[in-house]
């Protein structure tokens, strides 16, 4: 039986854990002990707090030091994802944004059956994911809870997500369908390469009329594309578009 679920992981599409602005390094070295648990291994950090590596994060991931020596680190959220297909933000916190939430157990069969390169970020202990970090993300993760106290330690969060994740893949048939496209998914950075070129063209237009209301205008626009899982070539359509319209 371990051998079969062995290989049924491989088929699937592991998605990496991004811990953004993490404050304290044990809770990098726990959610490394949760990722090893549940057959996770990439971890991307975005602008750590402290140093690393850091032994305090070492200590508390005991077996799972080989996901901690091959963590990568990046500057920003969108260069931690850039390379991802399909982006998820765990967060509890309502947003003045529209996206779907999903609980762990139904993102978990969503990745499964996309079958393409997915991260899942996790924001700073104190304050959650920013909005910036959020609208990046195509869909949102919600853990659901039994109280009004809603908001879960970090590595918590990354334990319920993994382990989701786990079983769901453990249980796939081996015959498991995923969904297929001419095209495939664009990638976060080919997203945001379309964003950079719409914007351009909407300041070069005076579209926003007042300035003070840009940020929220843009943010609404941008997830009106993400919501819309776009693919390589209808992102190199939509740069045509604009490409006209000038």
């Amino acid at each position: 039986m371990s051998g079969d679920h062995s290989f049924i992981l491989h088929l699937a599409a592991t998605p990496s854990i991004v811990l953004v602005n993490t404050q304290l390094p044990e809770n990098i070295g726990a959610a490394a002990r949760a990722m090893m648990n549940f057959g996770l291994q990439e971890l991307r950090l975005v602008a750590p707090r402290e140093e690393f590596p850091n032994k305090r994060a070492y200590d508390l991931a005991a077996h799972a030091a080989p996901i901690l020596d091959n963590a990568r680190i990046f500057s920003t959220t969108a260069e931690a994802v850039a390379d991802c297909k399909r982006v998820y933000a765990s967060t509890a916190r309502s947003r003045e944004m529209v996206k779907t939430v999903y609980t762990p157990l139904e993102a978990a069969h969503r990745m499964a059956d996309e079958h393409v390169s997915t991260a899942i970020l996790f924001g700073p202990e104190r304050t959650g994911l920013t909005n910036e970090d959020v609208s990046i993300a195509d869909s949102i993760i919600t853990v659901p809870t039994a109280s009004d106290l809603s908001s879960l330690n970090i590595a918590q969060s990354v334990v319920v997500v993994a382990y989701q994740w786990f079983q769901t893949t453990c249980n796939l048939p081996l015959a498991a369908s995923h969904l297929h496209h001419k095209s495939e998914f664009a990638t976060k950075e080919e997203l945001q390469g379309f964003f950079y070129h719409l914007e351009r063209r909407l300041d070069a237009a005076d579209f926003w009329k007042v300035a003070e209301k840009k940020p929220k205008m843009w943010m609404n626009l941008q997830n009106i594309f993400t919501r819309a899982s776009l693919t390589e070539q209808e992102v190199r359509t939509l740069h045509g578009v604009i490409a006209a319209l000038q």
